[in-house]
């Protein structure tokens, strides 16, 4: 029996997490699976870890050695894990600046899909979000949701400070307040 993609990614991530935790290699789940564990709807992609800037080339030994295949794409801030043409993206710089092991180490561990993994706090899982918002991406459509599902977990005030530089994701939190999802956020 044939496997969907969707599950085709869930079973790489499980398999990269699996390989990370063994090799003691510090990650936290990032992205749309780590919104979808708390919540939000899950997404119809790939799946996203972080690791601290100087873990990378541990990381990327951890997974070749666990049998995984690593692909080194053309950027120079991640690497890919392939199997059955879906893959899993291992980043260690994110909107433009390095991950700190502060980052990594605000993740929470919560099972998923049946592996207990550090996932990405849903603050910093929303700053990275809208942070990533610029003019060649800015689809808040694909955010409201998110942002709905995780709008209780959030600091928003903290979400408001950290991303106050970003007109495209201040535009977003004044999205927010006007439709009554976090009423008051775009008047941090």
């Amino acid at each position: 029996m044939q496997t969907s993609p969707r599950e085709q990614v869930r079973d790489l991530l499980k398999r990269t997490a699996v390989a990370l935790k063994q090799a003691d290699v510090p990650f936290a789940l990032c992205g749309g699976y780590a919104a979808w564990v708390r919540g939000a709807p899950e997404p119809d992609h790939d799946a996203d870890f972080l690791v601290p800037a100087g873990e990378a080339e541990r990381a990327a030994k951890a997974l070749a050695d666990a049998g995984l295949q690593v692909v080194d794409p053309a950027e120079d801030w991640l690497l890919k894990v392939e199997r059955d043409d879906v893959f899993v993206d291992v980043l260690w710089r994110t909107c433009g600046r390095p991950v700190e092991t502060d980052l990594v180490d605000r993740a929470e561990v919560l099972p998923v899909l049946s592996v207990q993994m550090p996932v990405m706090a849903p603050t910093d899982i929303l700053v990275s979000k809208l942070m990533a918002l610029d003019e060649h991406y800015c689809d808040l459509a694909r955010l409201l949701p998110v942002a709905r599902a995780l709008r209780e977990q959030v600091d928003w005030d903290r979400v408001a400070a950290e991303v106050a530089e970003n007109d495209f994701a201040v535009v977003f939190l004044h999205l927010l307040d006007r439709l009554g999802i976090v009423p008051g956020v775009s008047r941090g």
